[in-house]
């Protein structure tokens, strides 16, 4: 199932996530919902807290077009040597950001089985490693480039959600409106 993907301002992508307590079936299916929600929204990498769950774990599909599931996730090292990339978010849709981040990292985590694993990765899929790890801490990755870019993001995607709104109350006033006239037209006819 294609969930919802959760936008900057939500509450829920700044928060700490909670650790995944049991590998079960629901745990699983989220997982596969994920990848689709993922795939359906062209990402490379999708972490819990984007659909609206505060959950460590997270999906990856990098060049190798391996699917990858971490749950519980703790990189346990990184390397020394850094390198440039321009990123993206589907938090952030069409707002990108060149980021420095080590080129390789070591992570250990648990499986969508539950089994304990431990990758060592480099280039795109360390980097979505690091990416979607900073979502489990409530990081986006423009905090971790140019801040006046971020406020400015920030700034922008707040307005964008008070229109929605407006929007939205907007909307519903009309409908309210229409259904009182269809009420009061049904009420004449009933006389």
């Amino acid at each position: 199932m294609i969930l919802d993907v959760t936008k900057l301002g939500e509450e829920v992508l700044r928060q700490v996530a909670k650790p995944v307590e049991e590998v079960n079936d629901e745990i699983k299916q989220l997982a596969e919902d994920m990848f689709e929600t993922m795939i359906e929204n062209d990402g490379v990498g999708l972490a819990a807290p984007q659909v609206g769950k505060s959950l460590r774990m997270f999906v990856v599909i990098a060049d190798d077009d391996v699917r990858r599931v971490f749950i519980n996730p703790q990189i346990i090292k990184t390397s020394e040597e850094v390198g440039e990339y321009d990123e993206g978010c589907l938090s952030i849709p069409q707002v990108y950001e060149t980021i420095v981040r080590p080129v390789a990292v070591t992570v250990q985590a648990l499986n969508e089985k539950g089994k304990p694993f431990v990758l060592e990765a480099d280039g795109l899929l360390a980097r979505i490693i690091q990416h979607e790890y900073d979502h489990l801490d409530g990081i986006l990755y423009i905090d971790r480039g140019d801040k006046e870019f971020a406020e400015k993001t920030e700034a922008q995607f707040k307005k964008r959600a008070e229109r929605a709104l407006e929007k939205a109350k907007e909307k519903e006033a009309k409908a309210r409106k229409i259904a009182a006239k269809i009420a009061a037209k049904e009420a004449k006819k009933n006389k």
